[in-house]
């Protein structure tokens, strides 16, 4: 009950046995929140994610991993530390990035990742 409120009511916790049915098969863009519960700046982050996801209006999906569940699984995707954010299109992974930052800086990677406002990278 807590954890919807500490992490927001839209983020869906994903183990790695559904990560290619939730991510690699996604019709939109995913940002992959990987956690630990231990984590603080984990839980600000994941707010500021839950946010975002609203606000797209189905245009972005966003799913957690706790990294703790599986060491072997968040290594396969470098991640040593968290928070760390792994976004992928169509199947693929196309940005990283680790640490806190604001709403507005997390919507700024995540646009200049897709290529927001780039037509060629429509």
């Amino acid at each position: 009950m807590f954890s919807n409120l500490e992490y927001g009511p839209s983020m869906k916790e994903i183990t790695p046995a559904q990560f290619e049915a939730e991510v690699l098969r996604s019709t939109v863009p995913v940002v992959v929140d990987f956690f630990t519960n231990e984590c603080q700046p984990c839980r600000q982050v994941s707010l500021l994610l839950s946010e975002l996801e609203g606000a797209s209006e189905g245009a972005l999906k966003v799913v957690k991993v706790d990294a703790s569940a599986d060491g072997q699984f968040s290594a396969s995707f470098q991640v040593t530390v968290v928070p760390t954010l792994v976004l992928f299109r169509n199947g693929q992974q196309i940005a990283q990035v680790v640490g806190a930052k604001s709403k507005k800086g997390r919507r700024k990677w995540i646009d200049e990742s897709l290529g927001v406002g780039n037509p060629r990278n429509r």
